[in-house]
């Protein structure tokens, strides 16, 4: 097949423990599934899950055992780390039951919604869609992914964030509102899933700015930890 100009390279992220890769398909993400930072963010309540998506070519993949570099994003002043479990979808399906979830699951990684808050509030104020404000270059770094086997009690692990070596986030994934499972039963009931979907799951509370300089250093327990340095 000939193309007009040569097409983008698939992106992928590193698996651990393998050579081969895991091709990313599309970048889900969560909204306000920890109640805490649901209250940070003035909300209450177990509300209905709503989703969100970023290119896939917003991924920044780290290598097992090295950091990342991502740029500062034009057009802010208020950059904000939000810390999350990524749940890396190897099966696809359609309106999956929550029992019949993790069959579709092929590992774990930890990511990093990077945000430019400043922009996603002006949005929300005049009604608009946030996409300027979540979906920018580089906005969506990753870790190597865990296969699923390998990953531990994840439903029970803690997830926690640090900035320059001072602690931002610390949490457990038990603290989802709308657990991993749910996450995807909701998720496939709106999008036919695909092998190679990535599930960002939410933030816990502690979102904050980082500016140029600063390291971000994110890790959930099982996972290979996550280092982002900001340029």
């Amino acid at each position: 097949m000939n193309y007009v100009f040569p097409p983008s390279p698939v992106v992928s992220v590193p698996v651990v423990g393998r050579s081969d890769r895991f091709p990313v398909h599309r970048v889900y993400c969560v909204g306000r599934n920890y109640e805490e930072h649901a209250k940070e963010m003035g909300f209450t309540g177990r509300e209905p899950p709503f989703f969100f998506l970023k290119p896939a070519d917003a991924i920044v993949a780290a290598e097992e055992g090295q950091a990342i570099e991502i740029a500062y994003p034009r057009l802010t002043g208020n950059l904000h780390h939000e810390l999350e479990l990524v749940v890396a979808i190897g099966k696809g399906g359609r309106c999956i039951a929550a029992k019949d979830a993790f069959d579709h699951v092929f590992g774990y990684a930890v990511g990093l919604d990077m945000t430019r808050r400043d922009l996603q509030n002006d949005m929300k104020k005049q009604g608009r869609p946030w996409c300027i404000g979540k979906a920018f270059d580089q906005s969506a770094p990753i870790g190597p992914i865990m296969p699923k086997e390998r990953a531990g009690d994840i439903e029970r692990a803690d997830i926690w964030l640090q900035v320059n070596g001072q602690d931002r986030q610390r949490s457990n994934v038990s603290k989802l509102i709308w657990n991993i499972a749910e996450t995807i039963e909701h998720l496939s009931a709106a999008w036919d899933l695909q092998a190679g979907d990535l599930i960002y799951t939410g933030t816990p509370e502690g979102v904050a700015a980082v500016v140029s300089g600063d390291t971000l250093l994110a890790h959930v327990d099982g996972l290979p930890p996550l280092t982002t340095r900001i340029a």
